[in-house]
């Protein structure tokens, strides 16, 4: 029986040492391949570090992230994916926060130069982190190549099921990031329940485009095809043509990402012509998904189940969709499946195998759980009469207005829809009158975009309240987005109390 993610590797080696597990830009690895370079890269770790040390990387969606991963599972580490777009302040909080014994960079992505800056983070660090330069000269840091090369003589310890193995940050839109913690069994629950409901099966492929910084890309990446016998194959950086031809090429299954990657492979592929016949599955979430979107898809990916889902780097995958179902894959986030959801004064909770084993400070825990232990989401929602969770929007984003309460996702979902808009996020600005205003934040169709008179007469149209109309409108070129899809709401806000 597999217990960790070490014993999954090993036994992948032996029921089929041949088998592709990764696939990206330059290399295709086999299991034989990625066990051989993560034991050698354990073994280099143990001989630097004990066990339980935190071990980091901000890599792109590259072959050796997978043996980062791998090789700190190996070595008993806590293994601490970061995005490559995070930079100095970002980056000197979480290593020193979580007290990282090795970091790992890429020596140069989208321009960026790694090195240099983790030179600037770790000279302010009492104790910094080993600097590991992955793919480019190393200069006065470890090459990764070397690490592989180290003749190996640590023993590498037996793994307990329910060590932490993960902390993943979350992405701190207010207040400081915390640390959320994962074990083998929270995520092996994770994946058995992805298996049964996500019609995976051995031989199936990912294509992952979603960062592998990200709780999404990481499974889908490292845990699904040790665990379900399934193929990863990475993109570094999103293109949806590329995306398209990726997918004819080696013949993927499976895609999952935020509401932008599903617009662009749809619009991808309608352009090449193909409606894709592979794919079985694209599971949606992360951000804003309009329900034409799903339907759409739902229609054109003839052989595809489309289905928004709900879940969080705590509880990852807190619904299941509901695939098969277009019209509640549509109109709702899911049904319940591996979690346990309840609503307590519209705030959704949650609790499950696969939620985190807690936050790596315990004091963040106080008011993160309720007293039945479920996980206080901060989003709200309602039921559907048969049972499917409709996520209303997030208790912190509730914009409230002459004591009214206006949830921005309900207005998004219908704006989204108006011919002159191609994205949109409702935020809430101060005002002295009402205590706070609705502005609405738009990426137009044409110019000269809409504004408010337009908005209103669009929603008066559709039966919305008028105390919902947005009072303000600011076009953008684009909306601020984190590497996921997520909608900076915290960065347009901030924008416009700087215009007050």
């Amino acid at each position: 029986m597999t217990t960790t993610l070490a014993d999954a590797l090993r036994e992948a080696v032996v029921r089929a040492p041949d088998r592709v597990l990764i696939r990206d830009d330059t290399v295709a690895l086999t299991a034989t391949a990625l066990l051989d370079q993560a034991t050698a890269l354990a073994q280099a770790l143990r001989s630097r570090m004990q066990v339980g040390s935190v071990v980091s990387f901000t890599v792109p969606n590259w072959h050796e992230a997978a043996v980062i991963y791998l090789g700190a599972t190996l070595a008993g580490m806590v293994v601490n994916p970061i995005l490559p777009s995070l930079r100095d302040h970002e980056l000197a909080f979480i290593l020193a926060d979580s007290d990282s014994r090795a970091m790992f960079v890429p020596h140069t992505f989208g321009g960026h130069d790694y090195p240099a800056m983790l030179d600037r983070v770790t000279a302010t660090m009492t104790t910094p982190p080993e600097v590991v330069v992955v793919r480019g000269e190393a200069g006065h840091h470890t090459a990764f190549t070397d690490l592989l090369d180290e003749p190996g003589a640590a023993e590498l310890p037996v793994l307990n099921p329910a060590d932490t193995r993960m902390i993943m940050y979350t992405s701190g839109t207010t207040g400081r990031p915390k640390g959320v913690l994962h074990s083998h069994e929270s995520l092996h629950a994770l994946i058995g329940q992805l298996g049964t409901y996500w019609r995976i099966e051995p031989g199936d492929t990912f294509l992952v485009p979603s960062p592998i910084a990200h709780i999404g890309g990481s499974i889908y990446a490292f845990e699904c095809p040790l665990l379900l016998g399934t193929t990863a194959v990475l993109m570094p950086r999103w293109d949806p043509d590329a995306a398209v031809a990726l997918m004819l090429e080696h013949r993927c299954t499976h895609m999952a990402g935020a509401t932008p990657f599903l617009e662009g492979l749809l619009a991808a592929a309608e352009r090449a012509g193909t409606r894709l016949p592979d794919l079985k599955v694209f599971i949606c979430g992360g951000a804003s998904v309009p329900p034409s979107l799903i339907r759409h898809a739902t229609d054109f990916f003839a052989g595809a189940a489309v289905s928004r889902v709900y879940g969080s780097t705590e509880v990852p995958v807190t619904t299941v969709g509901a695939l098969g179902d277009v019209d509640h894959a549509a109109d709702t986030d899911g049904r319940a499946g591996i979690a346990d959801i309840r609503l307590v004064d519209g705030e959704i909770r949650a609790r499950g195998p696969q939620m985190l084993t807690g936050y790596l400070h315990s004091e963040d825990n106080l008011e993160s759980f309720d007293e039945a232990g479920y996980f206080r989401t901060g989003d709200l929602g309602r039921w559907t009469d048969d049972g499917c969770l409709v996520v209303t929007g997030r208790a912190k984003d509730l914009i409230i207005r002459n004591g009214e309460n206006i949830s921005p996702k309900e207005i998004e979902d219908i704006l989204v829809t108006h011919p002159q808009i191609t994205e949109i996020a409702v935020v809430g600005v101060p005002d002295t009158r009402t205590g706070e205003r609705a502005c609405a934040a738009i990426v137009p169709a044409g110019q000269p975009g809409p504004d408010v008179a337009d908005l209103k007469e669009f929603l008066l149209a559709r039966g919305v309240a008028k105390f919902k109309i947005p009072e303000q409108v600011m076009l953008l070129e684009a909306l601020p987005k984190n590497d996921a899809g997520k909608v900076l709401k915290h960065q347009i806000t901030a924008t416009l109390s700087k215009e007050i």
